[in-house]
């Protein structure tokens, strides 16, 4: 019915169309999503930042003035790394990748950096203890950091020379 050359030129143009098309539907199509499940729910979703930790000690109030707290800024390599939020003291020393000397978050280390961290700034001007001119939005983000640390970061004193903010 067909000449064996019709047949051969249909197989070498159809097997690789057939084989283009599934590889590309394959790969190209996402993937179906799984039914979740009460049990799935009940799984915390994964982040990309550090999780909270276990391991933390007891807080501190130890005094430190503003003074002694610069000496804490990582430019001392046998010194720890801290960083004051509302007058509480943290011990950053395992974040030296953060808040090591020309590192991001440096700015903040060594100081009482509530103002910047309220307004989400990195700016060296913005990296001071007063926060009270913060609006109530700004507050907000300013007492989130405040609990992120609280969670990750080891307490080890007070500002003792710090602005009093009555909240």
């Amino acid at each position: 019915m067909f000449p064996n050359s019709y047949i051969t030129y249909v197989l070498v143009i159809s097997i690789p169309a057939v084989f283009l098309f599934y590889r590309h539907s394959k790969f190209s199509s996402p993937p179906l999503s799984p039914k979740i499940t009460a049990e799935d729910t009940s799984k915390p979703a994964k982040s990309i930042m550090q999780p909270p930790r276990e391991d933390l000690a007891p807080p501190k109030d130890d005094p430190f003035t503003t003074e002694e707290l610069r000496q804490y800024d990582g430019s001392d390599p046998s010194k720890p790394i801290y960083v004051a939020i509302k007058g509480d003291i943290f011990d950053v020393s395992h974040k030296v990748d953060s808040y090591g000397p020309g590192k991001s978050y440096n700015v903040f280390a060594g100081k009482d950096g509530s103002r910047g961290l309220g307004l989400s700034s990195l700016k060296t001007e913005d990296a001071v203890a007063d926060y009270s001119t913060l609006d109530e939005k700004s507050m907000k983000v300013l007492d989130d950091w405040h609990s992120f640390f609280t969670k990750r970061y080891n307490i080890v004193g007070r500002v003792s020379d710090g602005p009093k903010i009555e909240s």
